[in-house]
């Protein structure tokens, strides 16, 4: 039912497909825990597949990982295929990729905290504008510096310098309050200590690896684990929204191609806007709408479409609603709501279907090869032709011994990052200030020695070389050291 243009998903009264050249328009997969989104995201993770089109997925439950084997025959997998009508139904793996944040179950993914920046970085650790702002001072002094901030322990030095040279940093980049450099020091020992710190190093991920096709041309679905990941909603959100980010920052326009670059599903989406600031909001509207234009589609996974802003949910052409249920007022308006997303169907009332759904059903709606909605249709949706449910340990062991990307970020790299920069700087510092302190003394102790002389010679007049010597030192000793800061932040502060 497949074929080089369209992915099959259903059936309703008349089979219900997505046009590949549409599936770029994004899409939205809704529905209460339990009805089925999970599977109706593996057949579409599949049917990209086979259309050579890389796909990208978290698995947050754990079970999406049986993609990587073939299905098991079980009746009621044949029953569904034969009351659908899917005739050429068989069983077959998909080509897959497994990654993981905290390197356990797949290949490590990483970012250089320069690469997050300082917006994605300060919605992880939820700081305020105020601390937002120092923190984006810590990035601007580091870029006019040219030094790189790869992981945790950059940033916290990079901050602790920023709070013992206060003064001259405020000069030129603005105020840096002590205790706004703490607040933010000890968001980051809690970031640590949710395994956030396995997540910022080298070697980066390289986009062009979530981009693989095999010999054969499928594309391969790159599984991120994220069963674990999900007990820190924020940097489960922000690391999705980083690799949406640099998707949009990275890919060239592409316009309206044949078909996807990539398709990325964002499952728990809600966890992506809850406590969202707009002006955040704004930009995932901004970097939906544009980066179709590269190829990339983005399916929004999550219980209610009422958890996707209206600024969002207005961009997603391709459709799929599970059952909602309606115990409270709050959910029939949810209902109600999701009903009135569709482009209506005379011949059903999907305020109500949306009730009465079973597990696997689904109300569809599709863009046509024209860009124009479908008409809502009632859709039994297709079963999986991988395994429903999670590979073994073996399995996912020897997927990943397998991979295209095998050995490239398994090992951690250690560079020269800004933490050994400024530490470096900070120790000749210190030797400079011991230096300049013995001079000093050194003077005072010569100093004291020539008055004693002079007094053993009666006469107290002072000499114009003893007048030089003495404002030398004077200015050796009290302005050596903060000189010697200026220059330091002179090299920062240099275009």
């Amino acid at each position: 039912m497949t074929n080089d243009n369209t992915l099959f998903v259903g059936a309703g009264t008349v089979p219900q497909q997505l046009p590949i050249s549409r599936a770029n328009r994004h899409g939205l997969i809704a529905g209460a825990t339990g009805t089925g989104k999970t599977v109706t995201l593996q057949i579409l993770a599949e049917g990209f597949a086979e259309q050579g089109v890389p796909v990208f997925l978290a698995d947050v439950k754990g079970d999406l990982s049986g993609i990587s084997q073939p299905g098991e025959p079980k009746d009621f997998l044949f029953k569904r295929a034969e009351k659908i009508g899917l005739a050429d139904y068989r069983f077959h793996p998909s080509p897959v990729v497994f990654w993981d944040v905290f390197g356990e179950r797949g290949h490590p993914v990483r970012s250089t905290i320069s690469e997050m920046g300082p917006l994605l970085l300060s919605r992880l650790l939820e700081l305020n504008e105020t601390q937002e702002g120092v923190l984006y001072i810590a990035f601007e002094v580091a870029d006019d510096e040219g030094m790189l901030l790869l992981d945790l322990d950059d940033l916290r030095t990079m901050l602790t310098y920023l709070a013992e040279h206060a003064d001259e940093v405020r000069r030129e980049y603005g105020n840096v309050a002590a205790s706004t450099v703490g607040a933010i020091q000890r968001r980051l020992l809690a970031l640590k200590a949710e395994g956030g710190e396995l997540f910022f190093g080298e070697p980066a991920l390289k986009l062009a690896d979530f981009m693989r096709t095999t010999y054969e041309g499928s594309g391969f679905i790159n599984v991120l684990a994220a069963d674990r990941l999900i007990q820190a909603p924020k940097l489960y959100a922000t690391v999705l929204l980083w690799l949406l980010s640099e998707l949009f920052e990275e890919l060239p326009e592409v316009g309206d191609p044949e078909k996807p670059t990539l398709v990325f599903f964002f499952d728990e989406a809600h966890l992506l806007f809850d406590d969202a600031p707009k002006a955040l909001v704004d930009r995932i509207a901004h970097v939906v709408r544009l980066i179709r234009s590269k190829g990339v589609g983005v399916y929004f996974v999550t219980q209610n479409p009422t958890d996707v802003p209206d600024e969002v949910l207005c961009q997603l052409g391709n459709r799929v609603q599970h059952a909602l249920r309606a115990y409270t007022p709050r959910d029939a308006k949810a209902v109600r709501t999701a009903a009135s997303t569709f482009r209506q169907n005379p011949a059903i009332d999907a305020e109500t279907v949306i009730t009465e759904l079973g597990v696997g059903e689904a109300l569809t709606s599709f863009l046509d090869p024209k860009g124009v909605p479908g008409i809502v249709e009632r859709t039994l949706i297709r079963p999986p032709s991988s395994r429903l449910g999670p590979a073994t340990d073996a399995e996912r062991a020897e997927v990943t011994r397998r991979s295209p990307v095998a050995g490239v970020y398994d090992e951690a790299i250690d560079r020269k990052p800004a933490h050994e920069v400024l530490t470096r700087r900070a120790d000749e510092l210190a030797k400079q200030r011991e230096a300049a302190e013995a001079a000093e003394a050194e003077e005072k102790r010569q100093a004291k020695e020539a008055r004693a002389a002079r007094r053993k010679r009666g006469s107290s007049r002072q000499g114009v070389g003893e007048a030089f010597a003495k404002s030398v030192v004077r200015s050796i000793g009290s302005s050596l050291g903060r000189q010697l800061l200026r220059g330091l932040l002179g090299s920062l502060t240099r275009r």
